[in-house]
């Protein structure tokens, strides 16, 4: 026996050949693997890359959603200019119609002030005229408790009246006629009362309707005195106190003063 037999052999056992084939041809068989993957990587990089047919299509979705976006950007702004127009407008109308009201309320007060003064001014020649009256009736009943003919002078408005009446006294009755010289009853009395700013009918029918109905128990000097029925009037002449009147009578008298107890009136009227 050798000396060195029980001594463990450092050589690597050898590997069987049916393992060493078999280890040859995985390899074998990877490197082929790796040879076909290259050759195909090569001709599939020579080959133009398919993928990008795409492109085209996804430029023109983006195309499309930017011109959507820039049309509802651009109808947002005319939405907020014309609601800025609308607002504008709304304030200008509010504006106009507050001036409006105000010229208006102020034509109110200018109305209101100036149908104010013309009633003060109306009440004030009323009671002109009143104390005129009063006046004249104190006068009137004067002078015929000193049995005096002549009738009461007169002042003011209806003074005016009665004095254009007296210088009448004495012209022509002419039917139809209106002066200067010459009248008949209803044109005598409409000038009369024209002196004093009283505009009167002309014919003596509608004169009988003028103004306020009074009692002929109830005369005041400058009252219209008439004959027949109110509104169908034929005759007309002015109360001038103390039981007189003064009228155009008739072509056989002309315009004279009479008793109204020799021809009582049927009614009268108070313009005045």
């Amino acid at each position: 026996m050798s000396h060195t037999a029980h001594i463990p052999s450092h050589r690597k056992p050898r590997r069987s050949a049916s393992k060493i084939a078999l280890r040859a041809g995985v390899a074998g068989g990877v490197l082929s693997t790796l040879a076909v993957a290259a050759a195909a990587g090569t001709a599939n990089a020579a080959e133009p890359v398919s993928e990008t047919i795409e492109m085209p299509t996804l430029t023109a979705d983006l195309s499309a959603q930017i011109a959507q976006s820039a049309d509802a950007t651009q109808q947002a702004a005319d939405s907020y200019e014309s609601r800025a127009e609308q607002d504008a407008a709304a304030a200008k109308a509010a504006k106009q119609a507050k001036e409006d009201q105000a010229k208006a309320e102020k034509k109110a007060e200018a109305e209101r002030k100036a149908k104010a003064a013309a009633a003060k001014k109306a009440e004030e020649e009323r009671a002109s005229r009143s104390s005129e009256r009063t006046t004249l009736s104190t006068q009137s009943t004067s002078a015929a408790s000193d049995t005096s003919d002549a009738p009461a002078p007169a002042s003011g408005s209806v003074g005016t009246v009665i004095s254009f009446l007296k210088s009448q006294l004495g012209d022509a009755y002419v039917m139809g006629a209106s002066g200067p010289n010459a009248w008949d009853c209803s044109s005598l009395v409409q000038a009369a009362f024209k002196q004093a700013g009283v505009d009167l009918p002309r014919v003596s029918q509608d004169q009988s309707t003028m103004g306020t109905e009074v009692g002929t128990s109830n005369l005041q000097v400058g009252d219209i005195l008439y004959w027949g029925g109110k509104g169908s009037a034929y005759h007309v002449g002015v109360y001038i106190g103390g039981g007189q009147y003064l009228d155009a009578a008739n072509p056989g008298k002309g315009v004279v003063i009479q008793d109204l107890s020799g021809y009582p009136a049927s009614g009268a009227v108070r313009v005045l």
